[in-house]
């Protein structure tokens, strides 16, 4: 994906714009898009790659309680929020690709109680770029990052947090390129 260029270009933006156009990227974080344009944008920035490593440095680079904030804005996988239909659509898709939505009773228990254990251990949420991976691969996940130590799991969450705005931006030129 690196030589292919995002439409409209992020380094021909104003701020609101560059905010209306890649404000979703992290997950009810606009304000990732809003310090990355006054961070200042190049043409680097207009390809995927670019333009993931730049948010993906305002994110890494924020205070803690900003990074927490981003974290706990992430819905639980296979969770209440997905069961409701409450999830935003890049979420939805994600977790669906995943096959969560095709989850058996039993691993629907166990993604509840792996939630919660989690949670009440970490203040919030497992957060899993879950493209390319199965909801077995998620459990098995989940299980193994539980014995983590927060500031383990922290960034782990914050490098997963990245793939998935990563993804996002690919998913996003991808979707251009078809549609041209």
């Amino acid at each position: 994906m690196n030589d292919l260029t995002l439409t409209p270009r992020p380094s021909s933006l104003d701020r609101d714009a560059f905010v209306g156009c890649f404000g979703d990227i992290y997950e009810h974080s606009p304000w990732v898009a809003a310090e990355t344009w006054e961070r200042g944008l190049t043409a680097a920035e207009d390809t995927p790659d670019g333009l993931a490593e730049a948010m993906g440095r305002t994110l890494r680079e924020a205070p803690a309680e900003r990074q927490l904030a981003v974290i706990r804005a992430h819905p639980d996988l296979a969770g209440k929020a997905a069961i409701a239909g409450e999830l935003t659509d890049d979420s939805s898709r994600e977790q669906a690709g995943a096959g969560l939505d095709q989850c058996t009773p039993a691993e629907m228990a166990r993604f509840e109680r792996l939630n919660a254990d989690y949670k009440e251990k970490f203040g919030f949420p497992f957060v899993m770029a879950v493209k390319g991976s199965d909801r077995h691969a998620i459990l098995a996940a989940f299980e193994a990052r539980l014995p983590n130590d927060p500031a383990e799991e922290r960034r782990t969450a914050i490098e997963q947090i990245n793939r998935i705005a990563r993804f996002r931006l690919e998913e996003r030129v991808a979707k251009q390129a078809s549609d041209d």
